[in-house]
């Protein structure tokens, strides 16, 4: 768990003193969630347990369990306002965030690439959904049979497939954005011929065309020289590969 689990508050707010969210504050916030209506397949209780109440979330077969005391100092650390907006808000951008069932991932993901080590040095493909605006990687749950996962990637690549975007040229090089939604740009990649055919259409015909990849973000294609000076610049961790070897890659 992190502060931008929560919507960590930025500027001056992430100045002020912490202000504790209680047990009592978390509480009241998933009563009013529930009182507002129930989320399409989300069902969501409190219980108690041995150590203190628990929140309990599920969904498609999937549960997932916190303990509502751990959630709150959490909250606390990240500087969520113990305020009845502020809980509230929280409450709603962790559970966008909640883990993806296998029965969800097999109906929506969508496979883009992503760092397959924490040093962010090797790329590979996964599967995420799309939920309220946001990225959520999907992780095989331990009833995932093999064939499964192979069933839920497979359909996630064809679903890539149909991502829309828009290609901006500027000199030699093509940057590729989805209009979808943010953070799916990669899914391209599973046709990287069709982004190599759109610049041609554009007036970029490259002989050598590289890629450039930040996960998350637009994709860049160019020639190696450029492509290698788009690296050297950026800010953020980023791979080049030339577009053949994306059909070596494997799953993240």
């Amino acid at each position: 768990m992190s502060g931008a689990l929560f919507g960590a508050p930025t500027g001056l707010l992430s100045r002020l003193p912490r202000s504790e969210v209680s047990v009592a504050d978390l509480r009241a916030a998933v009563a009013r969630r529930g009182s507002a209506g129930p989320d399409p397949g989300l069902a969501l209780d409190v219980v108690d347990g041995v150590r203190g109440p628990m929140l309990v979330l599920t969904e498609a077969g999937r549960t997932t369990r916190v303990l509502l005391g751990e959630l709150a100092v959490q909250m606390t650390r990240a500087r969520v306002a113990a305020s009845t907006d502020g809980v509230s808000s929280a409450l709603a951008s962790w559970l966008a965030r909640r883990p993806v069932p296998d029965p969800v991932a097999a109906e929506a993901g969508i496979a883009v690439l992503d760092w397959a080590d924490a040093r962010q040095t090797t790329l590979g493909w996964r599967v995420v959904v799309v939920r309220d605006a946001l990225v959520v990687p999907w992780r095989p749950s331990g009833s995932a049979t093999l064939p499964a996962v192979h069933q839920v990637r497979s359909q996630a690549l064809g679903r890539a497939a149909g991502v829309p975007g828009t290609l901006r040229v500027e000199g030699p090089v093509g940057l590729w954005s989805s209009t979808a939604v943010a953070g799916i740009d990669t899914a391209v990649l599973v046709r990287p011929e069709a982004l190599l055919a759109e610049m041609v259409v554009r007036g970029v015909r490259l002989s050598d065309a590289h890629v450039v990849v930040t996960p998350r973000r637009p994709v860049a294609c160019a020639a190696a020289p450029v492509a290698r000076r788009l690296v050297a610049e950026a800010a953020d961790a980023c791979a080049i590969l030339p577009w053949q070897q994306l059909d070596d890659l494997g799953w993240a």
